[in-house]
């Protein structure tokens, strides 16, 4: 009797057994939970390292440190570019552009902002070399700024040993080296020259780079547009043919990268502007195109503007959503309109 009450007992399904109680959690469940939470920190990292540098205050105070303590034309402009590519560098998560693992590899809207505001910065460079620093066009070039450019120019995906960080990084040390050449008294080696046709030739760029970033943005929608690369000059002609009716679209996968590339650029260009307002300041009161110049930074700054939307929405042009795109491109087109008109003015004499 007692062995059947036993057996009974031990097959009683209504019973939990506890034959198995201190067995260790399947290996399946930790790596599915470990997964889990690196994926959930990698997405905040990720979400922390996209957020966009904050404005900084172009010191206007700045240039007024020669060894006189008098005002230094082209301090300010120099040191605001050095400004713009260490916060490239030193941002939230560093530079992305070149990173190869996650969550930097999975990131792409904040890398075209990179992209954007590194050709604001070689842009800036080149001027520096080849115009702001010479006084015409047999003049020496200046020792430091013949090394900026080309650093600044290397390849911004590159990641194995030199990486592009290094070769900014230098490039920073360069433009720092001629600041502070610029501050010393006796010392032509050194110089800015703070002219209306130097001026220009920097603009020019800038509004060539504008430009074609409005083109982009409003090929979003696609349009098909009229060949004109000859219009104008009826002796002109091109290498090749091209179809006198051509249908541009931005690829869906590209429009928020060339929406935030955009977005970089334009984030330099207002504080090269506002540092160009204080060295130019006497050429740009003598062509009364100090308000001009304002203008041209208040159309800049309304592309900073926050993006309420999770994604940049691509809508038709007068569809039920919202054209990201649309309105970044009216905003570029108005401010290069704007520079337009600024060279026509810096032009005349």
């Amino acid at each position: 009797m007692q062995m059947f009450w036993n057996k009974s007992k031990k097959n009683n399904p209504g019973e939990a057994s506890v034959e198995g109680e201190g067995t260790p959690v399947s290996l399946l469940k930790v790596v599915m939970y470990t997964a889990l939470v690196v994926v959930i920190v990698l997405y905040f990292i990720g979400v922390y390292w996209s957020s966009e540098p904050d404005f900084f205050e172009v010191d206007r105070n700045a240039a007024k440190v020669s060894e006189e303590g008098s005002f230094v034309l082209g301090y300010t402009t120099v040191k605001t570019t050095e400004t713009i590519a260490s916060t490239l560098l030193n941002k939230a998560g560093g530079y992305l552009s070149n990173d190869v693992l996650p969550p930097s590899v999975f990131l792409d809207n904040i890398p075209s902002w990179e992209f954007g505001v590194l050709v604001q910065v070689r842009d800036m460079a080149s001027a520096l070399r080849n115009h702001m620093s010479r006084s015409q066009s047999q003049s020496l070039e200046n020792e430091y700024l013949k090394e900026v450019e080309p650093l600044f120019n290397n390849d911004h995906s590159l990641w194995i040993l030199p990486s592009a960080e290094s070769k900014y990084e230098l490039a920073v040390e360069k433009l720092s080296k001629y600041r502070t050449e610029l501050t010393k008294v006796n010392n032509p080696n050194s110089q800015f020259y703070a002219r209306a046709d130097n001026l220009n030739e920097w603009l020019s760029l800038v509004e060539k780079r504008l430009g074609g970033l409005s083109q982009r943005l409003t090929a979003s929608v696609g349009q098909e547009r009229l060949n004109t690369d000859l219009a104008g000059d009826i002796a002109a002609g091109q290498s090749t043919e091209n179809a006198s009716h051509l249908l541009i679209k931005t690829p869906w996968m590209e429009i928020d990268d060339v929406f935030y590339e955009a977005r970089g650029a334009c984030w330099a260009l207002i504080h090269l502007l506002k540092a160009i307002e204080v060295d130019f300041n006497q050429v740009l009161l003598k062509k009364n195109a100090v308000m001009s110049l304002a203008q041209i930074v208040r159309e800049l700054e309304s592309t900073q503007e926050s993006i309420w939307s999770p994604v940049i929405l691509n809508g038709s042009g007068f569809g039920l959503m919202a054209n990201h795109s649309l309105v970044m491109a009216s905003y570029i087109s108005r401010a290069n309109a704007g520079l337009i008109d600024l060279r026509e003015l810096l032009a005349k004499g």
